[in-house]
């Protein structure tokens, strides 16, 4: 598998899906997950079977898709319609039936999301995790995730190598987030002990930027098809000064992935901030704050902005949240509409990035 074949699979998935975006399941699978199935080098009916029986809750169930090497369902694909979001019922649904088949790899999507589980035997403890999520349009960057889930790949034992190493990848982005501070000045502790107190304090700063920079390089190679860089490039800030000042903003950018639901702000394939929070709409306003103050979103939209719908997402007339609460209050006078489902959070506030040209990743429990 490679990247631009996962371009071509998006491209056409996309097109089919901005025609008919309200297609139910049986049309989304005929029409865009049967060449996702392909994309991953399995083939209906050879080594796919559909409508495959399970057990789970006591009941028998149908799995849309078994994937199967010489008899045996090594997979499970669990298929949605484009006009289902995914939801927590969904990954119990798949995660009972990973577990009573003693299937290890598992997919979850609707064509638009898509969500990747393995399911793991430790002392005899059962567990169904996830590995990754993506949108359908964000797949050329996971090329890695998609890779562990290939007939090659599940035949070869290489998937258990690449899932290992994402979750390891992954233990250490939290362990380098949860424990920056703490990681900072042991290294500036180290440095004063070796050369002179008068390093103390550009030693902490500076240990932070290249922690900074070791979270953004793993993020990269978890994306990546597994293969670490030859070198760790850490950003010494000067990058992000001309890109700050390039985009208007100025002053350090949050990377802030301690709340429940996390959005990355990526340009290109660098993640450039993060912000968080423990609710869906006060991670909507962190980031509507950020694309305000950083990437000028304020100045590249029409305020009254009515991206979709006749209600304004984000607003200046203080009236507005006076009526209706759920406008909450943004830097510079503005407010944002936040009585939206999960789904349709995001959809604005991707919306809202592609406005500042830039993308965004959600994280968390999003």
């Amino acid at each position: 598998m490679d990247e631009e074949a996962v371009r071509e699979y998006v491209a056409e998935a996309q097109s089919v899906i901005e025609a008919s975006p309200q297609m139910d399941e049986a049309n989304t699978k005929a029409a865009v997950l049967r060449d996702f199935i392909e994309l991953l080098g399995w083939a209906v009916p050879t080594n796919t079977q559909l409508e495959y029986s399970v057990k789970a809750f006591g009941k028998t169930y149908r799995v849309d898709y078994a994937l199967v090497l010489e008899g045996t369902p090594v997979a499970f694909i669990e298929a949605k319609g484009v006009d289902t979001p995914l939801s927590e019922k969904h990954r119990d649904q798949l995660a009972a039936y990973l577990k009573n088949e003693d299937v290890n790899w598992g997919i979850l999507t609707n064509g638009e999301e898509y969500e990747f589980y393995r399911r793991r035997v430790v002392d005899s403890k059962v567990t169904v995790n996830a590995l990754a999520d993506a949108r359908l349009r964000t797949l050329p960057e996971r090329v890695s995730i998609l890779r562990a889930f290939t007939k090659d790949a599940i035949q070869t034992g290489d998937s258990e190598k690449i899932a290992t190493r994402i979750n390891e990848l992954k233990r250490a982005r939290e362990t380098l987030e949860t424990e920056k501070e703490r990681l900072a000045l042991e290294v500036a502790d180290l440095l004063t002990d070796s050369v002179s107190d008068v390093v103390a304090a550009p030693a902490e700063s500076q240990a932070k930027e290249m922690i900074d920079g070791l979270v953004r390089e793993i993020g990269r190679e978890i994306d990546r098809d597994g293969e670490p860089p030859s070198a760790v490039e850490v950003d010494t800030g000067e990058a992000k000064s001309d890109a700050l000042a390039a985009n208007g903003g100025s002053g350090e950018q949050p990377f802030d992935t301690s709340g429940r639901y996390v959005i990355r702000i990526y340009d290109g394939d660098d993640a450039i901030a993060a912000v968080s929070d423990r609710t869906q709409s006060k991670a909507m306003v962190e980031v509507a704050d950020y694309l305000i103050e950083f990437h000028g979103l304020a100045d590249r939209i029409d305020v009254p902005w009515v991206p979709s719908r006749n209600k304004a997402i984000i607003n200046d007339e203080p009236e507005w949240a006076d009526a209706d609460p759920v406008y909450k209050e943004l830097v510079d006078g503005y407010h944002v509409d936040t009585k939206l489902s999960k789904r349709a959070k995001k959809r604005e506030i991707e919306r809202m990035a592609i406005e500042c040209g830039v993308t965004v990743e959600f994280d968390g429990d999003w």
